[in-house]
């Protein structure tokens, strides 16, 4: 019981350290307004470093707070049903930065609205792929909390001043890394056959 409650103790402090990183570079932009800038700016050599620092610059309080709840309960629960999980953040991130570098539009793309489009569709590929209950139960239910913001958030237009195609690729990458992550590439398995025995008569 107490290894078991310090493995549940270790995956929320590592959540909130992750997430405590996230503030702390919010906080750091009051006194380094430029901060922004170094997000994802799509074809241009400057821009890539926005693959690895665009989840963690934010441009208002608002936009901070609109992504902390859903990163906080998605980030429990992919590391309460994967193994490795910190794993897939980092490859989801990196993924999903870029899919936008490469397709998105000319901007400088921040905020980990991207992350967090790409692990509600990894948890749900993945329970998909897999065909494993508890994986299932998860994206039923990520789904049934975020399936508005998912569908509406990568429709270009709809909301204005958002990173829709941010979101797209982040939706992309996640469901990239699930289907790559499943048994098989996320294939089903093959059946193979079998050849019935063959009676022989014993050598005298």
């Amino acid at each position: 019981m107490r290894a078991e409650s310090n493995g549940i103790g270790d995956e929320i402090e590592g959540v909130l350290w992750f997430l405590g990183a996230i503030w702390g570079v919010f906080l750091l932009s009051f006194l380094v307004p430029s901060v922004d800038r170094f997000g994802v700016v799509p074809r241009t050599s400057g821009g890539l470093i926005g693959i690895a620092t665009m989840p963690f610059l934010h441009a208002s309080l608002v936009h901070l707070l609109s992504n902390t709840a859903p990163l906080f309960i998605l980030l429990l629960l992919l590391a309460g049903s994967r193994a490795r999980s910190w794993s897939i953040v980092a490859g989801v991130s990196v993924l999903s930065g870029s899919l936008l570098w490469i397709f998105g539009r000319p901007a400088i793309h921040i905020g980990a609205s991207a992350l967090v489009f790409g692990l509600i569709t990894f948890l749900i590929a993945s329970g998909l792929l897999e065909r494993r209950p508890i994986p299932l139960l998860i994206s039923i239910c990520v789904g049934f909390l975020y399936g508005g913001s998912l569908v509406f958030g990568v429709i270009p237009g709809l909301r204005s001043g958002v990173s829709w195609d941010g979101h797209l690729c982040g939706a992309v990458a996640g469901v990239l890394s699930a289907y790559s992550l499943a048994p098989g590439g996320g294939r089903p398995p093959r059946a193979v056959e079998v050849a019935p025995p063959s009676f022989q008569k014993p050598a005298l």
